[in-house]
């Protein structure tokens, strides 16, 4: 088995448990799902695609990584490291094309498509208390960001840029995973956290029903002005706790992606049971509702491994 030096937490155990009852003898085969903090969407939903691999490849061994999300994880699959991960477009493109500033040492050369998944929203939300309900109102204040090089920072970056914002314009910048982040808002030792993940995630959904909230609007001009892959969408009113209005904001896609050694044949049967068991995903986090196979290869920065391409022509979505 391969040497993993981070710590898996309860719920990857358990996914490792469950894998464990579909290995025949002899059989060699890892699947290591790679997500991101345990509060946030990737995590629920890595759990659940490895109980879906576990039980449905024959063989296979499973287990969840809880990992430092998008830039962690390519640079982790790049290095074999892990089988299938969750990613954000926007870092996929800069992992493909070898962006250092982004986090990655080089062009990471090995990744490999698997689907379009559900947009993560940049959810900015402050304590009422803080006053903010713009982003010129962050001046002088003190942000979460999340972790540093995480897809997060990496969207917090984009926007603060379209906005004419610099991280030296705020009172204080803390790199912090989403639970983090609320705990402090909890404790009045920071007035606002960036978070982005799918609509109603756990971390602002705990923060919102512990202390009043403002949701901050990112306007769809500045939008506009990053671009592709980023789109203007909107928080629907009634998302969390408190808030009684829709709010604009940036949305960019998510992504599962592989890496090129992996199997065609392991490749094709993570797409077509990630696609065959989009109810058990969608029990997991509601996020994945808007897992659609028609939309699977939307944007996608970097070419399809062989074994979903497989697939996709199966389902008559590519020629």
């Amino acid at each position: 088995m391969l040497n993993f030096r981070t710590k898996f937490v309860a719920a990857g155990a358990l996914a490792l448990s469950l894998g464990l009852g579909a290995v025949s003898a002899g059989a060699q085969e890892f699947i290591n799902v790679l997500t991101g903090g345990t509060s946030g969407v990737y995590y629920p939903l890595g759990v659940a695609l490895s109980e879906i691999y576990g039980k449905g490849i024959e063989g296979a061994r499973t287990q969840v990584q809880a990992t430092k999300a998008s830039v962690e994880n390519l640079n982790l699959l790049q290095q074999g490291k892990g089988e299938i991960a969750f990613a954000l477009g926007d870092s996929v493109k800069l992992a493909a094309e070898g962006n250092t500033e982004a986090g990655f040492p080089g062009k990471l050369d090995k990744l490999r498509g698997i689907a379009a998944i559900y947009p993560n929203y940049i959810q900015i939300v402050a304590s009422k208390e803080s006053g903010i309900k713009t982003l010129a109102d962050l001046k002088g204040k003190s942000l979460s960001v999340g972790a540093p090089a995480s897809g997060t920072e990496l969207n917090a970056r984009a926007i603060f840029a379209a906005a004419g914002l610099k991280y030296e314009d705020l009172g204080r910048v803390e790199y912090l995973p989403f639970a983090e982040s609320v705990e402090l808002i909890k404790n009045r030792q920071l007035d606002a956290t960036l978070q982005s993940a799918g609509l109603g995630v756990a971390s602002i959904r705990d923060l919102a029903t512990s202390v009043p909230i403002n949701v901050v609007a990112v306007p769809a001009e500045d939008v506009a002005k990053i671009g592709s892959p980023y789109l203007s969408v909107v928080i629907p009113k009634g998302t969390y706790e408190g808030q009684t209005e829709d709010v604009a904001t940036a949305a960019v896609g998510n992504f599962l992606v592989t890496r090129a050694d992996v199997s065609d044949e392991t490749a094709y049967q993570m797409t077509k049971l990630m696609f065959d068991h989009l109810d058990q995903l969608a029990a997991a986090h509601a996020a994945a509702k808007a897992i659609d196979p028609a939309k699977a290869l939307v944007g996608m920065p970097v070419p399809l491994h062989p074994g979903a391409e497989r697939y996709y022509k199966e389902k008559g979505l590519l020629k």
